[in-house]
C-alpha cells in the first residue's frame, strides 16, 4: 500500500504500517482519555486518563494486528503465499494469493473476524474479573473498552461487502455454489460499493447534525468505494485473462539487447528501435539475463554512457516474471507475485526469449474481452 513502511516482521511475514495508524492511535487514545475514561471513572488525574488511553489505543492496535496475523497464518498453513500485513486506519490488510477452493477463501476470511471477536470476550472477561477482584477502576474501564471495541471490530468486519472479510465470506460462498470464482469476486465488489455509499451517506448525515465522527464515518466509506471497484476491475480483467495461455498474449518477436552493451550502444542500436518502454536482455549466449527499463537508462549521465555497461542498470533475470508459451497467464501473474500483476512477462522456451507480455498486451486483451472478443489475439502478434 502507498504511503506505508516496513517496521518489522510478524510470524514470518513482513509488517509494514501506513502513515495513517498514528493518527488512529492519536484519535482513540484522545477519544478514550478525554471522554470515555472520564465518564467511566470519574475523579482520576488527567495523568492517569492520558496513561490509559495510551495504553488502551495500543493494546487495541495489537489486537488488530492479532486479527491480521490471524489470516496471514490460516492462509500460510493453506498453501496461500502471503506477501506482507500491512497496518493502516481502517484495521489492517493482509496481502496474499488467491485461494485455490472457495473452502480455503471461507476459512481465510472468517478466522479474522473470529479472532476479533474471542478476543473481545477475553478482555470483557478479564475485566470483569478485575473489577471483581479490584472494584471499578481505569484498569477495568481499559479492558471493557478494548472488548466492546474488538466485538464491534468483528461484527462490523463480517457484513457482507468487501473488502471487509464478510464480503470475503460471502464471496466463497458464491463460488462454492456457482463454481465461478470472478462471478464472486464481482458480486462481493458490488455489495463492498453499495455498502461504502452509505456509510459516506451516514457519515455526512451525522456531521450535518453535530457529530464529527461522522467525517471518519464517510472516510471508512470512501475507502471501501474504492477497494471495492478496485476489486471488481481485477475480477473483469482475470474473466478477460481466462484460458488465456501466455503464447496468446505475447508480443512477438520482441526487440532484445545483448546485456555486456554499453549504455550508449544500447540506447543507439537497441532502444532506439524498441517498441515497449522494457527491453529484454540477452547475455554471450543468446539466452535472456533479464530487462533494462528506459527509464534507467535514461538516468545514466550522458558522459558515463560510453564506458557503463547497460547490464549494470538492468533487472537480473532472477527478479523478473519468466513464464512457458504454453501456460495460463492469469497461473503466472499469480504465481509471480500475490495478488497477481507482476509485468512484464518474458515468455522462454527451452532457454530462449520467445516474447514479452507487457500491461499494452494484457489491456488489449481486456478491450477486445469487451467487445465480445474471447479468441486469440491476430496471428500477426503471436509467434
Amino acid at each position: 500500500m502507498n504511503g506505508s513502511v516496513r517496521v518489522g516482521r510478524v510470524l514470518g511475514v513482513p509488517l509494514r504500517m501506513h502513515w495513517s495508524v498514528p493518527v488512529l492511535i492519536v484519535l482513540l487514545a484522545y477519544g478514550l482519555g478525554h471522554e470515555t475514561l472520564p465518564a467511566w471513572t470519574p475523579g482520576r488525574t488527567s495523568a492517569v486518563y492520558a496513561a490509559a488511553s495510551v495504553v488502551g489505543a495500543v493494546l487495541l492496535m495489537g489486537s488488530l494486528l492479532l486479527h491480521e496475523a490471524a489470516h496471514a497464518v490460516a492462509a500460510r498453513r493453506r498453501g496461500v503465499s502471503v506477501e506482507d500485513v500491512t497496518l493502516w486506519a481502517l484495521g489492517g490488510m493482509t496481502k496474499m494469493g488467491r485461494p485455490r477452493t472457495a473452502g480455503v477463501a471461507f476459512w481465510v476470511a472468517v478466522i479474522g473476524p473470529l479472532t476479533s471477536l474471542v478476543i473481545g470476550g477475553v478482555a470483557i472477561g478479564a475485566g470483569i474479573g478485575v473489577h471483581t477482584l479490584t472494584g471499578w477502576g481505569v484498569p477495568t474501564a481499559v479492558l471493557i473498552w478494548l472488548g466492546w471495541a474488538n466485538l464491534l471490530l468483528g461484527v462490523f468486519n463480517l457484513l457482507p461487502a468487501a473488502p471487509l472479510d464478510g464480503g470475503r465470506v460471502v464471496q466463497a460462498v458464491i463460488w462454492w455454489r456457482t463454481g465461478d470464482r470472478e462471478r464472486a469476486e464481482r458480486a462481493a465488489g458490488r455489495s463492498g460499493q453499495i455498502l461504502g455509499v452509505l456509510l459516506i451517506a451516514a457519515g455526512w448525515v451525522s456531521f450535518l447534525r453535530g457529530n464529527n465522527g461522522g467525517l471518519w464515518l464517510s472516510l471508512i466509506g470512501l475507502f471501501m468505494v474504492i477497494i471495492a471497484n478496485a476489486e471488481r476491475q481485477r475480477a473483469g480483467v482475470n474473466t478477460a485473462l481466462r484460458g488465456v495461455r501466455v503464447a496468446d498474449a505475447m508480443t512477438a518477436p520482441v526487440a532484445a539487447g545483448a546485456d555486456w552493451l554499453t549504455v550508449g550502444r544500447f540506447i543507439d542500436e537497441v532502444a532506439a528501435h524498441a517498441r515497449h518502454s522494457v527491453v529484454p536482455l540477452l547475455d554471450f549466449e543468446g539466452r535472456p539475463s533479464g530487462i533494462v527499463q528506459l527509464r534507467a537508462l535514461a538516468s545514466v549521465p550522458l558522459e558515463a554512457r560510453a564506458e557503463r555497461r547497460v547490464r549494470e542498470v538492468a533487472i537480473p533475470l532472477a527478479r523478473c516474471t519468466v513464464a512457458e508459451p504454453h501456460e495460463l497467464l492469469s497461473e503466472v501473474l499469480e504465481r509471480a507475485r500475490p495478488g497477481g500483476g507482476a509485468l512484464p512477462v518474458l515468455v522462454v522456451d527451452h532457454g530462449r526469449l520467445e516474447g514479452i507480455v507487457t500491461m499494452h498486451d494484457v489491456n488489449r486483451l481486456f478491450q477486445l474481452h469487451g467487445l465480445g472478443i474471447t479468441t486469440a489475439p491476430p496471428e500477426s502478434t503471436r509467434p
